[in-house]
């Protein structure tokens, strides 16, 4: 199996060498950039598997950064701040980050986030696809048509898609969404998953204040739903 190639985006050339050293050490090919426009010339050229992202870097910074490297790659996301409120996590997943580590982060907890995000980005079980009267999911091409338009989906989005899909009109509680999309460690992160559920509501929703697919289970989480079984008057609890 090749070596997942990084591309590490930093303008801080000390943590640049801490970040090549020991990412080298596990077995990754490292690729750096110090701006975001060398990050996104970077991607354009060379597809890495993965990108670590600071947020705050010379030039477009690192959230324009992600905007515009998620409009031609779906390769994770991971950024880097030490920044921890959470409307800059709502702003960086809302970006189509995949997720967030604060700085001072240590190194093992970086691996893990790593090892993760690669492992959710791998090909998994093949889902038929779900088709309806305005809305078809092939998973196999990861395309989505909302009334005869492609719509275009962070990873993010299509895995919390997936995972919903895949467990069709079953309720999903926050935890296991986050579990299976995120990765083990998380749970109480709510936050990333109603970032998420938002947007996809805004972009396969027709009504996304009444949704007809994507439903919250109060108290609960979501369920994914046929329209012919969603409930005429969807839960008015916020998500």
């Amino acid at each position: 199996m090749n070596a997942a190639a990084i591309l590490v985006v930093d303008d801080e050339p000390q943590i640049r060498r801490v970040m090549r050293t020991t990412l080298s050490t596990h077995g990754y090919v490292i690729r750096e950039a110090t701006t975001g426009e060398e990050a996104v010339e970077a991607v354009r050229k060379e597809r890495p598997d993965l990108i670590l992202l600071d947020v705050n870097m010379p030039g477009i910074g690192g959230i324009e950064a992600a905007r515009e490297i998620r409009e031609m790659c779906d390769a994770p996301i991971i950024m880097l701040t030490v920044r921890n409120a959470e409307r800059d996590k709502v702003v960086a997943l809302d970006a189509g980050a995949d997720d967030y580590v604060v700085k001072p982060f240590g190194i093992e907890e970086l691996l893990a986030r790593i090892r993760a995000a690669l492992r959710r980005y791998a090909p998994g079980d093949a889902i038929p696809t779900f088709t309806a009267k305005d809305l078809t999911i092939d998973f196999e091409n990861r395309q989505v048509v909302v009334r005869g338009r492609d719509v275009h989906l962070t990873p993010k989005e299509f895995d919390v898609l997936k995972h919903l899909v895949g467990n069709l009109g079953k309720p999903l509680s926050h935890r296991r969404l986050l579990q299976a999309v995120w990765g083990p460690e998380y749970g109480e992160e709510t936050e990333n998953l109603r970032v998420v559920i938002n947007q996809l509501r805004k972009k396969i929703e027709n009504d996304p204040a009444r949704p007809k697919y994507i439903l919250t289970e109060p108290w609960v989480g979501y369920r994914f739903a046929s329209p012919k079984n969603a409930p005429a008057k969807p839960a008015s609890r916020k998500s």
